[in-house]
């Protein structure tokens, strides 16, 4: 390294000198064109030895702008994203006054009954428990599509909560819940569309996907879920996992082109596509024992479960095994709140579905790079 700089001093010297010398012998004259050629030699020669001090060369590096994310940055998030599940239930908050009506799930739940756990790596993350006002901000203008079973319209009841607060939401709940029903609302007050589809079966998600397409109008928030209605009905976990792949072509069918831009007809119009923000709902915990028919007994065991589950992972559906969508994990935080959350064994008392929203909007916040 040091042969090298003496090298190059020497060729510099070079360079530089002798040209000057034989430049100011003729241009000694005229002392502006001389100090000029100076100039520019000087440069040249600087621009040469620049290479063989480092600490120049990382200098000028450190100063240049980057359109890079920092890598820093990227594990940051990807970090808080898998901690979001990180939750605790405080069962002495918990009002469990549910009846084995699905209807009734939920109702009677106390503020602050579920929190996020205090942890040095959680608290860095710096999740929050977001208000009416700060969802409402969230999803101003947006469209939301919930699709699924019970667990599904269990979340949208727990979101709408949150936006339209709990006596307004009563007033609803009853439209809610009529059986085995689609339902829509729009709140003028933010414009926000929240369409509630009931999908309970697998190959109703994966059509609702192909109804998507056709019509080129997809949600800005796309919550779906399903497989304890196959698990019940089916009972079939290969044909799960095969309807599960046939979803997740149409979802990534659905995506958006690197260009962002899709051709209308013959090329002459193009179509904006909007990469939506997508979540599974993940099935609850089935606490075997609790379950109110023989039949779910029978055929909803921890090992059909199981097997259900495993089909979802080797999907590649989830983002958490490198599919599309992030997953609301329904199991993990009924696990959390445990029997006394349940009064069926498959139907959890409202905080785990509050909770459930909070995760997903704090999720879309880390995505929007809103708040780390």
């Amino acid at each position: 390294m040091l042969g090298a700089v003496q090298l190059g001093l020497f060729a510099a010297g070079v360079v530089l000198f002798v040209p000057m010398g034989m430049a100011g012998w003729h241009l000694s004259r005229n002392k502006m064109l001389f100090f000029s050629c100076a100039l520019f030699i000087t440069l040249a020669v600087g621009v040469h030895l620049v290479p063989y001090f480092p600490s120049v060369t990382s200098f000028l590096s450190s100063n240049k702008p980057s359109s890079v994310v920092p890598l820093e940055f990227t594990v940051k998030k990807d970090s808080c994203l898998s901690l979001l599940h990180q939750v605790s239930f405080d069962f002495q908050e918990l009002s469990i006054n549910v009846t084995n009506s699905v209807e009734n799930k939920g109702s009677g739940r106390k503020f602050g009954s579920w929190k996020w756990v205090e942890s040095e790596i959680v608290n860095e993350c710096d999740f929050q428990e977001l208000s009416k006002a700060d969802a409402s901000d969230l999803l101003n203008g947006s469209w939301v599509v919930v699709a699924g079973d019970s667990q599904a319209r269990l979340m949208v009841i727990s979101l709408l909560e949150l936006i339209l607060g709990r006596n307004e939401m009563e007033v609803i709940r009853g439209d809610l819940f009529k059986r085995h029903s689609d339902y829509n609302i729009f709140v003028d007050e933010i414009g926000l569309k929240l369409d509630f589809m009931w999908s309970p079966y697998m190959s109703n998600l994966t059509d609702l996907m192909l109804g998507f397409k056709e019509k080129r109008g997809y949600p800005d928030v796309f919550v779906m879920g399903a497989g304890l209605w196959d698990m019940l009905h089916v009972n079939n976990a290969s044909d799960y996992g095969v309807s599960l792949k046939s979803l997740k072509d149409s979802v990534v069918l659905m995506l958006p082109v690197s260009s962002a831009f899709v051709n209308e007809g013959d090329g002459a119009n193009v179509v904006p596509i909007r990469s939506p923000n997508l979540f599974w709902l993940g099935m609850p915990k089935l606490i075997h024992s609790m379950l109110n028919t023989d039949e779910k007994r029978e055929k909803m065991s921890d090992v059909m479960w199981q097997a259900y589950s495993d089909e979802l992972y080797r999907s590649k559906l989830l983002r958490q095994s490198g599919g599309p969508l992030f997953l609301l994990d329904i199991h993990s935080l009924s696990n959390n709140c445990g029997a006394h959350c349940t009064d069926d064994g498959m139907h959890y008392h409202g905080a785990v579905y509050e909770a459930a929203v909070h995760i997903m909007l704090n999720g879309l916040l880390i995505e929007s790079n809103q708040k780390l």
